[in-house]
């Protein structure tokens, strides 16, 4: 497996391109589903997830073209309705295949998901949002298996809020004979993303980026072109670690509108940002101490769970106790034991972590858990006097394109060791 040898990189100055967001692109290639024509998709960002995602569909008989960040998904010749466990259990957002399946074809047969080991992530929303549509849905052995002759409009009340849960619900709905109405929906901006695809593909969706969603289905959708938001979280990985290192830097193809949250807790712990229409600028002084920001994760436009162990690392090295609060997933703090083996002083508490900020933190070998918790250590080892080992970076590589290569660009000590 490849590692991270990382050292610390203090002073960086340069900027970083920011690829498409990883968690918008998921489910509108899941989108492509939807259509007989051709869906054109570009800033799809180059990850192991989107190709897992891609190999997925080409099982089941759709066309794949992916390239230079561009992606052209052809459905018309679809042949299995089944989504089988082999690459499902590797991915959760698989699962969004559910309800475009199910709209289009009239059936759907889906391995219940998999992913990142942060706690439970049930699909009991997308199930009865559907069953309400008047799908017939049984779990056995493992799959999902729903059949339903025609979907028809529905009153969903979501019971708790879900991205994709609103997403698979959003998508079948589509297609649905008559109106649907989703409430309490999520509102993250990978969740208006895909709407305004869908709009391009002639959805008919009223009430974009609120809690309440209308759809009124129409017979069929027709192919599309269109570009994927930035990343948001990759974007804020990147200013966090420009605090950390004490850096300038500038981040291009960012969308600073959509991370209000992310950038209001760099500005308390000292930074200047600065922001324009598709870029950001983080920067902090060398001498300048970093302060402690209590963070607690909920859904948007409240900080993201994506963001909680980025600001962990930070607030390892910070000048005062903050309190964290994970709020979202119960087992999100895999990360903290791999930060305390670099020296970090932290306390859990079931979701509450309390960090005392220390003066260093040190190299040590430390192994990835999950997508985040990877983007966290090497955070941590650009700031740890010595040398940084991080093990299973197969995490990070399903959420963040070529990241060594983009610190490289901005002059961190970081190279990638080929398993």
């Amino acid at each position: 497996m490849d590692k991270l040898r990382v050292k610390k990189s203090l002073g960086l100055s340069g900027e970083i391109y920011i690829s498409g967001a990883k968690n918008a692109a998921l489910p509108i290639i899941c989108a492509g589903i939807l259509t007989g024509e051709q869906l054109r998709l570009s800033n799809v960002p180059d990850l192991k997830d989107i190709k897992t995602l891609g190999l997925l569909l080409e099982g089941m008989g759709v066309k794949i073209n992916f390239a230079d960040n561009k992606m052209d998904i052809d459905a018309a010749g679809l042949n299995s309705c089944i989504a089988a466990y082999d690459l499902v259990k590797t991915m959760r957002a698989s699962v969004l295949v559910l309800g475009p399946l199910l709209a289009r074809f009239g059936e759907a047969e889906v391995s219940l998901p998999g992913g990142c080991a942060i706690g439970g992530r049930p699909v009991d929303q997308h199930i009865k949002g559907l069953e309400l549509m008047g799908a017939d849905i049984k779990i056995e052995n493992g799959y999902i298996k729903a059949r339903a002759k025609k979907l028809h409009g529905a009153k969903i009340i979501m019971d708790l809020i879900t991205v994709t849960g609103t997403e698979n619900l959003l998508m079948a709905a589509t297609l649905a004979d008559g109106v649907t109405v989703l409430e309490n929906c999520a509102r993250e901006p990978e969740v208006t993303d895909l709407a305004n695809c869908l709009v391009k593909m002639g959805a008919k969706i009223s009430g974009i980026g609120t809690d309440t969603l209308i759809v009124t289905g129409v017979e069929k959708l027709h192919g599309a072109e269109h570009q994927i938001i930035p990343d948001r979280i990759e974007a804020g990985t990147y200013a966090i670690m420009a605090v950390m290192t004490r850096s300038d830097v500038i981040l291009r193809n960012a969308k600073p509108d959509i991370m209000g949250a992310i950038i209001e807790k760099l500005s308390l712990a000292g930074a200047v940002v600065e922001t324009g229409q598709d870029w950001l600028r983080v920067a902090m002084k060398n001498d300048q101490d970093i302060c402690s920001v209590d963070i607690k994760t909920l859904p948007y436009p409240a900080l993201a769970t994506d963001m909680q162990a980025q600001f962990m690392a930070l607030n390892c090295i910070a000048n005062d106790t903050s309190t964290i609060s994970e709020t979202i997933f119960e087992n999100r703090y895999m990360h903290v034991p791999e930060l305390c083996r670099m020296g970090a002083n932290i306390a859990v508490d079931g979701n509450v972590a309390v960090v005392k900020g220390v003066h260093n933190l040190t190299g040590a070998l430390v192994m990835a858990t999950d997508l985040r918790a990877s983007a966290s250590l090497v955070l941590a080892g650009l700031v740890a006097d010595g040398e940084t080992i991080v093990d299973r970076v197969y995490h990070l590589d399903r959420g963040y394109e070529s990241m060594e290569r983009k610190l490289q660009q901005v002059g961190a000590d970081i190279v990638r060791i080929k398993g």
